[in-house]
């Protein structure tokens, strides 16, 4: 991989490119090295257009960099530590990826590679192969300051409910850092949840672990809005159809909620219906009617946002809409 070379006799070594295999990088290597303002003077290197800023890529090889990232993991004496390490890790598919994220979470904690052996070791001693190890590192590399004990604890609980622990670590690495305890109060509002049949089979479409992991991912997400856990789980199970959707779609109506609405997010507490409702066909349009007929001093009373989501098509439409020509082509039939 491509790598600014990190000292060279020739003037100054920051400008210096080099494509190696050495550590931190993997893989095949041209070899070659120039000086960065001739290599794109002539066309021998330039910037990735795809990945992570500050990746070069040499186009005698097509080798891509991005390990300047995070470039605290180029320290010299750092490095001197991890220098033969990464090779004798006991894994078969080492990948540049993992590589980077180890190095990255070892600079940070200030690990040495007898940590990541061990990691790796327990790992392995627990039933995974070598492409799940190489997985779990490349997307959850943090596994490697997790307690030894705890990390047991946790396989051997979840395999003692019939989970399919290997599957759902490589799917999902994360899972591994979950608190028994939070899977425990996830599955309590599963079990207590009132909803229509097809929204609770959609739910536990994939099995009851990953309907209790998938309620853990929102309420986590809730909780960074601002929300205390305790009122996370209250409006999962006041509406179960947020647990359905897409966290990136949560995040976009809760988005939209504080910075175009100007609600405070404690709001979803009153109304969590706000979540479970489609954003483009219902809450876009309505907000949209109700700013046009504020801007016009068309509302004799100011409209909350219980009134925004909860009011039913018809009603909202004789309210806010009928008397309006340009309420009927914002509101249209989509609401």
């Amino acid at each position: 991989m491509l790598h600014l070379l990190y000292y060279d006799d020739n003037k100054d070594p920051k400008l210096w490119l080099n494509c190696s295999s050495e550590l931190p990088f993997l893989g095949n290597s041209c070899g070659m090295s120039c000086h960065l303002k001739c290599a794109l003077r002539h066309g021998k290197c330039g910037i990735a257009k795809k990945g992570m800023d500050g990746s070069f890529f040499y186009m005698s090889c097509g080798n891509v960099n991005d390990l300047l990232s995070c470039p605290s993991v180029l320290e010299f004496e750092f490095l001197k530590d991890w220098e033969m390490g990464i090779s004798k890790v006991g894994i078969s598919n080492v990948s540049s990826s993992m590589v980077l994220n180890v190095l990255e979470v070892s600079r940070k904690f200030s690990l040495g590679p007898e940590t990541l052996f061990r990691c790796i070791q327990r790992l392995k001693g627990l039933g995974f192969s070598d492409g799940t190890v190489t997985s779990v590192l490349e997307g959850f590399p943090t596994v490697i300051v997790m307690d030894e004990n705890g990390l047991e604890e946790r396989i051997e609980f979840w395999v003692g409910i019939g989970f399919d622990t290997k599957r759902e670590v490589v799917r999902d690495p994360s899972v591994l850092w979950l608190e028994l305890g939070e899977l425990s109060r996830c599955l309590e509002l599963l079990g207590s949840l009132k909803c229509r049949v097809p929204i609770k089979k959609k739910i536990y479409s994939e099995g009851a672990f990953r309907a209790r992991i998938e309620v853990k991912r929102r309420v986590d997400c809730l909780c960074r809005y601002g929300l205390i856990r305790r009122d996370a789980f209250k409006v999962l199970w006041r509406e179960p159809r947020a647990i359905t959707y897409e966290i990136k779609d949560i995040e976009k109506k809760i988005e939209f909620l504080i910075h175009r609405m100007k609600f405070d997010v404690l709001w979803l507490v009153d109304v969590p219906e706000y979540l479970g409702v489609n954003f483009e066909k219902q809450i876009v349009p309505r907000y949209n009617v109700i700013e046009y007929l504020r801007s016009k001093g068309g509302l004799a009373n100011e409209v909350g946002l219980k009134g925004l989501i909860k009011l039913s098509r018809l009603r909202f439409h004789i309210l806010y809409v009928k008397s309006y020509p340009k309420c009927e082509i914002m509101f249209g039939r989509r609401c």
